[in-house]
């Protein structure tokens, strides 16, 4: 069995999973409310597990997650370690970098715009009634009318 790269990149998945995990309960019970709603997207461990990336959400979605940030990464980073060093069986806790994850907020403006565009362009090319009059489906029989035999059933 040959030692590639791949076994450090799945330990470091199996670790940033683990941290996820573990965090996500422990920052429920953080009751700063300066924190605010945040809900943890992705931890990625480096290869040396000696630093890992949170990435974060702030809810509601307009919020920047700059105070979020800050008070994570400078009040609370230290609790959270003590407390992974508590729950995770690890040599060491990763020094933990919290990073305010905007892809969401983005994809949101984004379907937003999206939306715009596909109602305006509804709204340009849509008419009352975009078929003739007198136009039939495709496949319809036609009608009995005056000049059909069927129709002339009064004699």
């Amino acid at each position: 069995m040959s030692r590639g790269g791949t076994r450090e990149f799945d330990r470091g998945e199996r670790v940033g999973s683990e941290l996820l995990r573990a965090l996500i309960p422990i920052l429920r019970g953080v009751k700063d409310p300066r924190l605010g709603a945040i809900t943890l997207q992705e931890v990625r461990a480096n290869r040396d597990l000696s630093h890992a990336k949170v990435f974060f959400t702030c809810f509601p979605l307009d919020e920047h997650g700059a105070e979020q940030e800050r008070l994570l990464n400078r009040v609370l980073v230290g609790y959270l370690r003590a407390q992974l060093a508590k729950t995770l069986r690890l040599r060491t806790v990763p020094q933990l970098h919290f990073v305010h994850d905007a892809s969401v907020r983005e994809g949101e403006r984004l379907a937003a715009l999206i939306d715009r565009a596909v109602a305006s362009a509804n709204t340009d090319t849509s008419t009352p009634d975009a078929s003739p009059p007198n136009a039939s489906p495709p496949n319809a029989s036609p009608k009995a009318g005056p000049g059909n035999a069927d129709s002339d059933n009064s004699h």
